[in-house]
């Protein structure tokens, strides 16, 4: 994804424990941030990412949260507004599986289907970001902003211009 927040970790170098890793962005990163996001600004970005790593079963499981706070431009009123985001997450990876045989599966509706682990290597911080991005609203506005159309034609000139306005006073 980008390289000025990457924390990359090799399968590898995990033991069995379960590993906690906090994930701070400092003021420079903010600034890339808010570039992959797409937002006005990126105030503070935070992860707490815990790892469980099962051999045997060829299973890295990763669960956590995410807390943000973004400055967001309203697509109502466009005014930039504040808002703060918490994005619990869970989902774990096959240490041993590739895209091919992920492509084979037959999974039912409600299987979980596994990441998989590219080059032997997870990045947290792309983890990170992914799991943000997806609690993003794709129209921000503020709470209780409500858009209102209103017609420059009222029902009488919308009558008039209607082709089939014709046929029906032929049915008369």
């Amino acid at each position: 994804m980008q390289k000025d927040f990457s924390y990359p970790l090799n399968i590898d170098d995990l033991n069995q424990q379960e590993q906690h890793y906090r994930l701070k962005a400092d003021a420079e990163q903010l600034k890339t941030l808010k570039a992959v996001l797409q937002v006005e600004g990126v105030k503070s970005f935070m992860a707490d990412i815990f790892l469980k790593l099962n051999v045997r079963q060829h299973r890295l499981d990763i669960w956590g949260k995410v807390k943000a706070e973004l400055e967001l431009k309203s697509v109502i009123t466009l005014e930039n507004f504040t808002k703060k985001y918490e994005a619990p997450f869970a989902y774990y990876f096959d240490t041993e599986a590739t895209y091919q045989d992920i492509k084979d599966l037959d999974p039912g509706i409600n299987d979980e289907i596994p990441d998989i682990i590219e080059n032997g290597q997870i990045d947290l911080g792309n983890i990170a970001i992914e799991q943000l991005a997806l609690v993003l609203e794709d129209y921000p506005r503020l709470d209780g902003e409500e858009f209102h159309f209103v017609s420059e034609f009222d029902e009488e000139t919308t009558k008039r211009s209607n082709p089939f306005a014709v046929l029906q006073n032929l049915k008369k």
